[in-house]
């Protein structure tokens, strides 16, 4: 292919130093640095789509997005394959960012992905990609819980965060495409995407509560009573799990609360765990029930009250609630 008269070629063995460092710096954080560099390598190959993407991936993880979609832009325009290239995946991203839909679509069309609707369509990319585990805020405290992909770049939380994520229930982040780690649920695994950044806040509030649940029926009862009001709860006991980070980055089994599961940098065993042990207080064989409970719950201020003292009165025997604060 010709660009220009000028025919593509390998490139030279400066634009590849030049750029091996300029990733070097990347990883360090040293993105200003870095992106001197990359500025230089497309001086130096100016035709190579490949100099544009590195400087579109740079403007990316620094969430400079107007920059990164002109970068990308050149980037793709200088491509000499049809589909399944990764500038127009990188595009895709960044255009979803933005909001320009119109160079969404076409992004997610030229990578190769069917997106419905013809011609003429506007508004978001809305596809059924099923529910996928993200890692929110992985640059601090980051914490892997589930949500549903609503396209190839957003993800709804549909679990509720610990309110050290800085997360919300029902928030939509944007994600990058490369996964970090799998979660296998049901014999099936799910890859795990990072979050990029917060892409849609949502308005309700997170609280935790200590429930006294005498039984795991007791739990669920109020999950679906939550779920019911069009909110959610969820059983912290159960369902966090601490990981260090190469486990969490690994293809690791789900917590459901109901199978024991065990660090797997602790020395300890199930009858006699050691200090890093986290099992699961759900129903596993040879496990007891833990009476007191810490929940999440994602309601707005003026029901979530209303809805613990429903969940009591229908068992008041059975149920409790104490220290219920809004955390995020």
């Amino acid at each position: 292919m010709r660009i220009f008269h000028r025919a593509r070629h390998r490139p030279s063995a400066t634009w590849r130093q030049t750029t091996d460092r300029a990733f070097t710096l990347i990883g360090d954080g040293r993105y200003e640095d870095a992106g001197a560099l990359l500025v230089m390598a497309a001086d130096l190959e100016p035709w190579l789509s490949d100099s544009w993407f590195n400087l579109a991936l740079l403007h990316k993880f620094r969430r400079d997005w107007e920059q990164a979609r002109s970068a990308g832009l050149r980037a793709v325009a200088l491509l000499d394959r049809e589909h399944g290239a990764p500038d127009w995946w990188n595009l895709g991203i960044t255009a979803t960012a933005l909001q320009d839909w119109p160079l969404a679509r076409r992004a997610w069309q030229a990578y190769g992905l069917k997106l419905p609707g013809g011609p003429g369509v506007d508004g978001p990319v809305s596809l059924d990609l099923g529910t996928t585990p993200v890692r929110l805020s992985p640059e601090g405290e980051s914490e892997v819980v589930w949500g549903r992909r609503l396209d190839p770049a957003r993800i709804e939380v549909l679990s509720i965060p610990l309110p050290s994520s800085g997360r919300r229930w029902g928030e939509v982040v944007l994600h990058d495409g490369a996964p970090h780690g799998e979660r296998v649920t049901d014999g099936v695994a799910y890859p795990v995407f990072d979050e990029i950044e917060l892409w849609a806040p949502s308005p309700v509030p997170t609280y935790v509560v200590l429930l006294q649940a005498a039984t795991s029926g007791d739990r669920d009862a109020l999950e679906r009573l939550v779920a019911e009001a069009g909110y959610a709860a969820e059983d912290w006991t159960s369902s966090v799990r601490l990981l260090c980070r190469a486990c969490s980055e690994s293809r690791m089994a789900s917590d459901d609360g109901i199978v024991a599961h065990h660090d797997p940098h602790d020395d300890g065993d199930a009858a006699h765990p050691g200090h890093l042990s986290h099992l699961s207080q759900g129903g596993a064989a040879g496990m007891s029930w833990l009476v007191e409970r810490e929940c999440g719950i994602a309601a707005p201020a003026n029901l979530v009250r209303t809805l613990l003292d429903r969940w009591v009165a229908a068992a008041p025997g059975t149920r409790a609630y104490r220290d219920l604060e809004e955390v995020c």
